[in-house]
């Protein structure tokens, strides 16, 4: 479903149309509504998903490898932390790892379950890495959670024993250059397959992104009125996951012209916080979880005592009185887990960069000028196993 036509984030949908941004905001604007239609799938798929995952899952020598590339990947990033929370053996290894180097990412002895993210199931390394860990790994097992039905992701899972293929709605599959509504849908579906998000966890984060979209507008347009031409992502476990996907996001949609940068608050100042200066806005992702909060927390009070950045923001699932107004609380999610918690911050940084995006006179629904970066990746030469030399799996 796509948002009906009106003002989405105080712009008037004729004109988003004519600025080559109607895609785009649209595909921002319909996820609060469109996450509940995700959770009830994968609800739907419940005996099926159980029969194929459970046995899997059971198995204490099974690895998990999380892969899809880009945007794809970062899926992998916030969701790799929650499983290794939940027992099993977790990694987020993106496809253009997997593909330059098979054998130094799949382990022929070990059985795998390949879990494949693709918006469109089309891009060469998707499609390549389910080949790879065909041939290189003994016992594979492949989960694909897709948004296209007629993407060759989608088709390979079609009639094998070893492979099961969440297949989202229509409208998760974002026809603007970005990825939006795709990554946090494919985020969910997955967060729910694998039971780390309890039944019933998008009611707050549907709620928190509407507050986002409703009320926030001056806000953003205050951070678009400045001009920043840096801007840094910082999260904690998996909210560095979802702070590499803001830094993305704003690097796509404004064509490079705004540099992105992104890390977890622990690791800014081994080296990255030199990046700081008065053209920066430093936004930090604060995890709900006690332990990440702190340290998160020490380092926004380091920065706002440091004095060099443009501003330094708050994105939080709760208040914190004694940041005054550098913490953005939203409401609803004070309690959520940090995967849910990242779906509403998400779109926040998706807002933002859309915006930054139209003031700097770009089209957001297709943002490079010069054409040389496309939707789905070009120009990628596949180059078979065999002519590696030794194919033995050991």
């Amino acid at each position: 479903m796509l948002v009906a036509d009106r003002n989405i984030l105080g712009i008037g949908a004729e004109r988003l149309d004519a600025a080559g941004a109607g895609l785009t905001a649209r595909e921002i604007a319909q996820q609060p509504a469109i996450w509940p239609e995700i959770e009830a799938l994968v609800t739907s798929q419940r005996s099926a998903l159980d029969a194929f995952l459970g046995p899997l899952l059971a198995r204490p020598d099974l690895r998990i490898v999380l892969t899809g590339a880009g945007t794809s990947a970062f899926i992998g990033e916030c969701l790799a932390p929650a499983l290794l929370g939940g027992g099993w053996r977790a990694e987020a290894v993106p496809t253009t790892d997997l593909v330059s180097g098979p054998r130094q990412f799949l382990q022929p002895k070990v059985p795998t379950l390949l879990v494949s993210f693709g918006r469109s199931g089309n891009s060469p390394e998707s499609v390549a890495a389910v080949d790879l860990a065909d041939g290189v790994v003994n016992e594979i097992h492949h989960l694909v959670i897709t948004c296209n039905a007629d993407g060759a992701l989608c088709r390979m899972a079609q009639g094998r024993a070893n492979a099961y293929a969440i297949l989202l709605p229509d409208a998760t599959h974002d026809r603007g250059f970005a990825m939006t509504t795709s990554f946090t849908s494919m985020l969910l579906a997955a967060a729910s397959a694998f039971g780390v998000l309890a039944p019933g966890a998008t009611a707050g984060p549907s709620a928190a992104a509407a507050q986002v979209l409703a009320s926030m507008l001056p806000l953003l347009d205050a951070l678009v009125a400045r001009r920043f031409r840096r801007v840094v992502y910082l999260g904690s476990n998996a909210l560095r996951g979802l702070a590499r996907e803001a830094s993305l996001k704003l690097l796509e949609l404004t064509d490079g012209q705004v540099v992105a940068l992104f890390d977890s608050p622990l690791g800014f100042r081994h080296g990255p916080k030199t990046i700081v200066d008065a053209d920066t806005l430093v936004v930090v992702l604060l995890s709900n979880d006690a332990r990440a909060r702190r340290y998160d927390l020490d380092l926004l009070r380091e920065l706002r005592n440091d004095g060099r950045a443009g501003r330094v923001l708050a994105l939080s699932g709760r208040d914190e009185p004694a940041l005054g107004d550098a913490c953005i609380a939203l409401d609803a999610v004070g309690q959520a887990p940090d995967l849910a918690l990242a779906l509403p911050y998400i779109v926040f940084c998706q807002a933002f960069a859309l915006l930054q995006s139209l003031a700097l006179g770009l089209r957001p629904d297709t943002p490079s000028v010069s054409g040389t970066v496309n939707r789905v990746v070009q120009g990628v030469t596949i180059y078979p196993l065999a002519e590696d030399g030794d194919v033995s799996r050991g």
